[in-house]
């Protein structure tokens, strides 16, 4: 009996061995797909409908310097005729009725810069396919401008909110913080300027009458009213087999004279103490490019 003991036990030590190698195995992380922003000013610049668009003669651009951004709904197209939520639908963003209408929370964002990523879900929730469209609907950006106030230039800070709609409570323009407390319109913008004399040392906030989404596939694939739900291609169209063992997609969004306003007098620099009008904060295209491991 003593030497049956002795030869059972070998055999008990490989069974534990084989379970804890079986547990290893449960816990190894999921293949991944995940998304990442570049902001690129010599992108091509688009119109809503994805064709090349100039300034008009009467406002001025500059392209500005992007600190952040969020994303508030992702989703792959198959093709051009892919209704907006019959594609695979990868993230909506939290949203709330605390300001009376439904809109976005924006306490709930995720902001990230450029280069980092703001999105990763599992391969396994993406049915193999060829995809050739991407869309992004956009929440948030903060960026630096340059501007002119009583004779001389300055540079600041520029927080706009491109969603539909979004519920604020109070966000930080750079330094300081602005308070808000209820729904804001798309194209929103709060604005604070750097080391400017009094009385333009302070967060300048209004709302701008529109906001450029590009969709070179509106006339068969059109985009809700309001949003921002930018759409672009994929180059190449992203081919999903069920074999990869990760992916990896660069949101390549066009920043290129992104921002504009209301030229007055014709200078084509950017006059807070003149009162110009914003006009625009739209982003000028998307790009998506695949990089599969």
């Amino acid at each position: 009996m003593k030497n049956f003991k002795f030869l059972l036990l070998p055999f008990l030590l490989l069974a534990f061995a084989a379970c804890d190698k079986d547990d290893d195995s449960d816990n190894e992380p999921e293949e991944q797909m995940s998304f990442k922003f570049k902001f690129d000013p010599n992108q091509e610049r688009l119109g809503k409908f994805g064709e090349p668009e100039s300034i008009p003669p009467e406002n001025a651009a500059q392209s500005p310097r992007f600190n952040g951004m969020s994303a508030h709904y992702v989703e792959l197209a198959p093709d051009k005729f892919t209704m907006v939520g019959e594609g695979v639908v990868l993230y909506k963003a939290p949203e709330t009725s605390k300001g009376g209408d439904n809109a976005i929370d924006f306490d709930k964002a995720v902001v990230k810069k450029n280069g980092e990523t703001f999105l990763t879900v599992p391969l396994s929730d993406i049915p193999p396919g060829t995809y050739k469209y991407l869309r992004v609907s956009l929440g948030y950006q903060n960026f630096d401008i340059d501007f002119n106030a009583v004779g001389n230039s300055f540079t600041g800070t520029l927080a706009s909110f491109v969603g539909f709609e979004t519920y604020i409570t109070s966000f930080e323009v750079d330094e300081k913080t602005h308070t808000v407390n209820a729904n804001k319109k798309q194209g929103y913008w709060a604005f604070e300027t750097h080391n400017v004399p009094a009385p333009y040392d302070k967060i300048i906030d209004d709302q701008a009458p529109g906001t450029t989404v590009v969709n070179p596939i509106n006339s068969t694939s059109p985009i809700p009213p309001g949003s921002c739900l930018v759409t672009g291609t994929f180059d190449p169209p992203l081919e999903i087999t069920g074999e990869e063992s990760g992916v990896e997609v660069t949101v390549s969004l066009s920043t290129n004279k992104s921002f504009e306003w209301k030229d007055e007098n014709g200078n084509g620099e950017y006059d807070v103490d003149q009162e110009e009008q914003v006009v625009d904060m739209g982003l000028r295209g998307l790009k998506a490019f695949a990089t599969k491991k």
